[in-house]
């Protein structure tokens, strides 16, 4: 029974992996669809909405099974939940993609954003095509201490959300009504995909600690200075000792 419930939880696995890839193609496309103002991109992007449901509500489904066929021991819990939570914020990711990609398709042939904001968006995009990279990897391979680098990347692509609000409100905006709401919208929406990757950062620290990443970041400063103070008593003794 346990070896048909680790197949299991293994094709869980599978699935999560499958579900991030298929967030990163249309992710892809749709930074494309945006940048450029590729009307075949942002169609390439949205024609996968169908194909990020199905994977959703199959991971969704074998969640439930998991949690109904047998009563999994904690580690195996820990990933199972985790993994529901991941599943939730890959999906809503992927859905993020297709509002970009709807927007450079409402605008095309022109660009959804204006040529003085550009270098903005552009950056934001790197920073969220690195921070799912990251989240890639951390599936196949869980790691509290990467996990937790993303947070600082999330800083950075709220330090350009914040000045592209303040360039859309507290300077002269010369780019109309329309160019204002695309940008306050598509800024949001990368800064939101940002958000998630965070969370899902959140999901691998508890499933790698068992513990939420403030106290795993409690817990590490605690060990420095335990660490710290330990290193400091062996060199008073190794002076005393010598004398």
């Amino acid at each position: 029974m346990r070896t048909a419930f680790r197949d299991s939880l293994n094709d869980f696995a599978d699935d999560l992996l499958i579900l991030c890839d298929s967030v990163r193609h249309a992710f892809d496309q749709s930074l494309i669809a945006l940048l450029d103002a590729d009307l075949q991109a942002a169609e390439d992007a949205l024609s996968m909405a169908e194909e990020l449901e199905e994977i959703q509500h199959r991971c969704e489904q074998r969640a439930v099974e998991l949690l109904a066929t047998e009563g999994p021991l904690a580690r195996d819990l820990r990933q199972v939940v985790s993994s529901i939570y991941i599943v939730d914020d890959l999906s809503r990711m992927g859905s993020l993609a297709q509002h970009v990609a709807k927007s450079a398709r409402r605008r095309h042939p022109s660009c959804a954003v204006p040529d003085s904001v550009l270098p903005y968006f552009k950056e934001m995009a790197r920073l969220n095509k690195d921070m799912l990279e990251k989240v890639r990897h951390l599936l196949t391979n869980p790691n509290a201490d990467v996990a937790m680098v993303l947070v600082a990347d999330d800083d950075s692509i709220d330090d350009i959300h914040d000045h592209l609000m303040v360039m859309l409100t507290r300077r002269e905006w010369t780019h109309g009504t329309v160019a204002a709401v695309d940008v306050t919208l598509l800024s949001r929406y990368l800064e939101r995909f940002a958000d998630h990757t965070v969370n899902v950062a959140a999901r691998i620290v508890y499933l790698a600690t068992g513990l939420t990443p403030m106290e795993y970041q409690e817990r590490r400063h605690q060990e420095r200075e335990e660490s710290d103070w330990a290193k400091r008593f062996a060199e008073l003794e190794r002076r005393f000792n010598e004398a």
